[in-house]
């Protein structure tokens, strides 16, 4: 009977184990920088990866530059993204010398990663000038820039800060110009067109080279070194899955020369085509347009899910300044030597910028909504804390001498008096950290903390003003939002009186 009754039962278990009771597959995480060319090469690696069936990519995209994203694959936050071999010997490696990919395979060795074999293509920087420019000061190459010192420029910040960028281009050339300034890259192309600038900073396959009509000047001097896309690895990736591995490989290694990658890029930047469209394409994954949902649907999808993102980001980090904060700003206000320094302390963190203190995070917790969630904390604290010190000071020492005749307790006398009468100015100081928390929040996603900065991050990069106002109108509306429900909370928090002459005095 037991026998009789066993079998089928196990028979049973293994089936439904098969069908539906199987594990989950592992998940690759797979980066990008903020540029449209990474986003392109991140979608296609990530489709690639689905695809083999050994694991699911988990997009990491937009991680801003080179600093935040190797940090990302160094600590094992992501696991591969695509980087160029010039970037890997000057801005990672700190060694102009090394030009071989078996010497930064050997370098990178000992910090657990590699890099694949070429993608094919060469995207090394370059300087651009509008045709007309060119024609009129007879401009063809870099060195013909150095007898007109009246020109201005209009560089990225990586262009501006690396060795391999204007520091070491205008000293092996002996270049000065009149001006120069610091743009995003997608926006440089309109700072030249408009004349705001005569000189930008372009990658070879930009895919807006030629509908801005501009001619870049030739490297006569062998200043760029090569910037051979490829794979940087984590090596443990290679040794996990290693069949998404050899998919990677057959599906790029090669396979995507400058033209092409031109191609794709123009039609992200300029052919109005979402990354995923053109990544689908280029693998062959098109399919039927009318079984895909709309890009509108698709979209607002989106922006619900980093809705959710962004309150979290939010709400958490201003319930943990508010817990730490009020107390701080009670402490300062009871010890007076305390005060100075606390508030200087505090106030030091206010001018750090602020994608600053969150790259500053990335060693301490990796990417993510972690060091995130630090740093917006560490923002919001100082509205509180002052707020909360200057409500606490502010008290007439009449009342409090009252209190300590009735005989109330320091306990007492602080959460039935002082409190009370300086929650005008603590709930002050909550609100605007709130307000101001939304907006910061948007930085979280240069580190991968998602929010409604994924869709701005991503529309500065395609140049794609649509999508930057689905980040930042959002945002906009959520301050809003959350200051009219502070206000609403000002009701219950702040006794009657006080609320009565805050209006009448206002």
């Amino acid at each position: 009977m037991l026998r009789s009754t066993l079998v089928p039962t196990l028979v049973t278990l293994a089936a439904l184990a098969s069908s539906g009771w199987s594990q989950p597959k592992p998940v690759v995480r797979v980066g990008s920088k903020s540029f449209t060319e990474n986003y392109v090469l991140g979608e296609i690696v990530a489709r690639v990866i689905d695809r083999s069936g050994e694991a699911v990519a988990d997009r990491r995209f937009g991680l801003g530059g080179t600093g935040i994203t190797y940090r990302a694959a160094a600590s094992g936050d992501i696991d591969l993204y695509p980087e160029y071999t010039g970037t890997i010997a000057l801005a990672i490696l700190e060694d102009p010398s090394v030009r071989t990919l078996e010497e930064i395979r050997r370098r990178l060795a000992p910090r657990g990663l590699t890099v694949g074999e070429p993608i094919g293509f060469d995207n090394t920087y370059a300087l651009a000038v509008r045709r007309e420019t060119a024609d009129r000061l007879g401009l063809e190459a870099i060195s013909d820039l150095k007898g007109h010192a009246g020109l201005t420029g209009a560089f990225s910040s990586g262009f501006l800060e690396r060795e391999d960028g204007w520091p070491g281009l205008a000293r092996r050339y002996g270049l000065r110009l009149a001006r120069v300034s610091l743009v995003e890259h997608p926006l440089a192309y309109e700072a030249l067109a408009a004349g705001r600038a005569d000189l930008i900073d372009v990658f070879s396959t930009d895919g807006k080279l030629d509908r801005y009509d501009l001619r870049v000047l030739e490297d006569d001097r062998g200043f760029f070194p090569d910037y051979d896309a490829v794979l940087l690895v984590r090596q443990d990736f290679i040794d996990r899955f290693p069949a998404t591995w050899a998919a990677l490989s057959d599906t790029l290694d090669g396979r995507i020369d400058n033209r092409e990658m031109v191609r794709l890029n123009a039609r992200a930047d300029l052919g109005g085509e979402s990354v995923a469209e053109v990544a689908a394409a280029f693998l062959g994954q098109e399919g039927d347009p009318a079984a895909a949902p709309s890009r509108r649907r698709a979209l607002l999808r989106e922006i619900w899910i980093l809705t959710v993102d962004h309150l979290y980001l939010v709400a958490v980090s201003l319930l943990l300044a508010a817990a730490a904060g009020i107390p701080l700003g009670i402490a300062a206000a009871r010890f007076e030597r305390l005060a100075q320094l606390e508030l200087m302390s505090i106030g030091v963190l206010q001018t750090i910028p602020s994608l600053a203190l969150l790259c500053f995070m990335i060693p301490l917790f990796g990417i993510g909504k972690l060091p995130a969630l630090v740093a917006l904390f560490l923002y919001a604290l100082l509205p509180i804390v002052r707020n909360t010190y200057t409500g606490m000071i502010g008290l007439d020492g009449r009342l409090l001498e009252i209190a300590t005749v009735l005989g109330l307790s320091s306990r007492q006398r602080l959460w039935r008096i002082e409190l009370p009468l300086a929650s005008l100015h603590i709930m002050s100081g909550v609100k605007t950290s709130a307000v101001f928390t939304v907006g910061t929040a948007t930085l979280a996603a240069f580190i991968g903390g998602g929010g409604y900065g994924t869709l701005i991050v991503r529309g500065l990069a395609l140049n794609d003003l649509a999508t930057i106002l689905a980040g930042a109108v959002p945002a906009a509306l959520m301050a809003l939002a959350i200051h009219g429900l502070f206000e609403a909370a000002d009701r219950f928090v702040i006794p009657h009186g006080l609320r009565k002459d805050f209006g009448a005095s206002s």
